[in-house]
């Protein structure tokens, strides 16, 4: 099964195109190596997936046939949440780097990028 198709399978993401696009901009980690959304998923895998500034880890129990329902997705995945707190203070951290005045609007276009910037920093010295 397609990594793409799985991660949509188990409710990961809403829509197979979506899941697609996270594959191709490299947010998609199978044991450790970017991967296209064409590669194969097997079980014992281990899926580290970048959605909404948060790695998610994902240990692959088995292949659903179908999309399921979200009471049913714990018999296909294993959600690792061991670090959840430690990507949680580094978002604070982050956040803490990018101090606005109040009332100040929306951060420009280049403040975004600079924001991206810096967490992709933070990605690498990991």
């Amino acid at each position: 099964m397609r990594i793409d198709q799985y991660l949509w399978f188990i409710r990961l993401f809403k829509s197979r195109n979506i899941a697609l696009n996270a594959c191709k901009k490299g947010q998609v980690f199978i044991n450790d190596q970017t991967v296209k959304a064409s590669r194969e998923v097997l079980p014992l895998d281990q899926i580290k997936v970048r959605k909404d500034q948060i790695w998610r880890q994902i240990e692959v129990i088995a292949l659903p046939k179908s999309r399921v329902g979200a009471k049913l997705v714990g018999l296909y995945c294993i959600e690792r949440i061991d670090n959840l707190d430690a990507e949680l203070n580094k978002m604070q951290q982050l956040a803490s780097h990018a101090n606005r005045e109040p009332g100040s609007g929306r951060p420009t276009k280049k403040e975004r990028r600079e924001l991206d910037d810096l967490s992709k920093e933070d990605l690498i010295e990991d």
